[in-house]
């Protein structure tokens, strides 16, 4: 017989994962390696410990190891926050008026404000254990930004962003926070590095991307001494992190004999959604349970459903390994007019491993319509939610819509990544509404496939 279910549901101190889960160890076709742009050669743990932290490398390049211990230290640092509370959504069911059960994961109850300090933490631990002086790191909308500012600020380790120009523009808050807690705050592209000197000479008044941050940070990391680039998504060890987020609701939901029918997460570079999937997947992956996994990206960088599977550069400035992933091609810059997070090109390895493979399927949103989903899920839920969490509520509300018509009691899991306070420029947009939905054309897409590494 099933517990009586809480509207939230909160695990014990004691509860709380000891270790993260490393699905790459269960996956039967691992994420293709990293390579060396230059030889087109697997990177070794050498190479990669001149941009990454010695220990994360090694993260990285593991793909056998099913579970990896959480030090002490991590540990307590989350517990000012963790675990984070599964929340049934009974408002927006009644709203709805769906048969459906809807859960969601709520990421946001820290100061960052998203998932983004599981990782955060964990990198800027690292690297002060290294002994290094400092990080570099790129930042979109800004949460990953924020939370690793706070991160360093706790390990009183000096933090370089660049912060993605329009972002920069459009979020002054969401910048300022990341100063408070010390971290100097870089619009790119900048004449700071020589990569975006050159991304600025051949994309004149850009308003940038997450590939020209990317690019900036690795030269400035790599050109100064003591330092180490960290990043926020798309690595497989940021993804290992992020683990905490799926086995948290996973214990939860079994404390209460509640099983997802489908489980949902938005996607840009693929950490909040590789997080939250990852138990889950590892159950499919071993053939004891059986889940439908969707991926919700933004129309207008449609990684996953328009994308090409084929090894790309990392960063706009090619200056990073060649990653295997869903791609866009590295010189892709979303619309300026896009107004979430989600811009990256390109899509984590081990993602990109599994929707190829048939793990799960990914669907892509226009951005108007996820404002209408964020709204109708604050008038009823109380939560601000970020845009980019809202692409999850945006087909969550789909699925629970689609259960009112068949009558099928379905349960649906969604990832709350974090909350939109900071994201009120482009809130105001849709009350306006100036917000558009831009969709790029195949035209529009056509120059950076063509400029996809030669592999032969």
């Amino acid at each position: 017989m099933s517990k009586e279910i809480p509207y939230k549901i909160y695990l014990e101190e004691h509860e709380m994962p000891k270790q993260w889960y490393n699905v790459r160890a269960d996956m039967k076709n691992k994420p293709a390696p990293l390579l060396n742009p230059g030889t087109k050669q697997p990177m070794t743990l050498e190479e990669l410990e001149h941009v990454f932290c010695t220990e994360l490398a090694k993260q990285e390049l593991d793909d056998t190891t099913p579970y990896i211990d959480i030090p002490e230290e991590i540990l307590n640092f989350y517990k000012m926050y963790r675990p984070s509370p599964l929340v049934r959504a009974y408002c927006l069911e009644k709203k709805l008026g769906t048969p459906a059960k809807i859960y969601y994961k709520f990421e946001g109850n820290n100061t960052s404000g998203s998932h983004k300090l599981n990782s955060a933490i964990a990198q800027a631990y690292y690297a002060k254990k290294q002994g290094l002086k400092g990080v570099t790191t790129e930042t979109g909308a800004g949460q990953w930004g924020t939370a690793l500012s706070m991160a360093c600020s706790y390990f009183d380790l000096d933090c370089k962003v660049y912060m993605v120009k329009c972002s920069y523009e459009q979020k002054p808050f969401r910048r300022e926070v990341m100063r408070t807690y010390g971290a100097s705050v870089t619009p790119s592209p900048s004449m700071e590095t020589e990569v975006g000197k050159k991304i600025l000479l051949e994309h004149p008044g850009t308003t940038g991307s997450l590939g020209c941050a990317i690019s900036e940070a690795v030269e400035a990391a790599t050109t100064t001494e003591g330092y180490r680039y960290v990043l926020g998504s798309v690595l497989s060890q940021v993804l290992l992190h992020q683990t905490v987020i799926g086995l948290e609701t996973k214990i939860a939901m079994d404390k209460y004999d509640i099983k997802p029918d489908i489980i949902i997460g938005c996607a840009g570079g693929g950490s909040n959604l590789g997080g939250l999937i990852s138990p889950f997947v590892g159950e499919k992956l071993r053939g004891e349970n059986d889940y439908q996994i969707i991926a919700v990206e933004p129309a207008s960088c449609p990684s996953l459903t328009r994308g090409k599977y084929a090894y790309d550069f990392c960063d706009t400035g090619k200056v990073c390994p060649l990653a295997k992933m869903y791609t866009l091609g590295s010189g892709f810059i979303p619309s300026a007019n896009h107004a979430g997070g989600l811009r990256y090109h390109g899509m984590s390895s081990v993602l990109s491993q599994l929707y190829d493979d048939g793990y799960m399927e990914a669907r892509s949103v226009g951005q108007t319509a996820v404002f209408a989903a964020a709204e109708q899920f604050a008038r009823v839920e109380g939560i601000l939610p970020a845009p980019e969490s809202s692409h999850a509520i945006k087909v969550a509300i789909d699925e629970a819509l689609k259960c009112k018509e068949t009558g099928e009691e379905k349960t649906i899991l969604f990832g709350l990544t974090g909350t939109g306070y900071f994201d009120m420029y482009a809130y105001e947009n849709f009350h306006n509404g100036t917000m558009s939905d831009y969709i790029p054309t195949d035209e529009d897409l056509k120059p950076g496939f063509d400029s996809l590494p030669k592999m032969d």
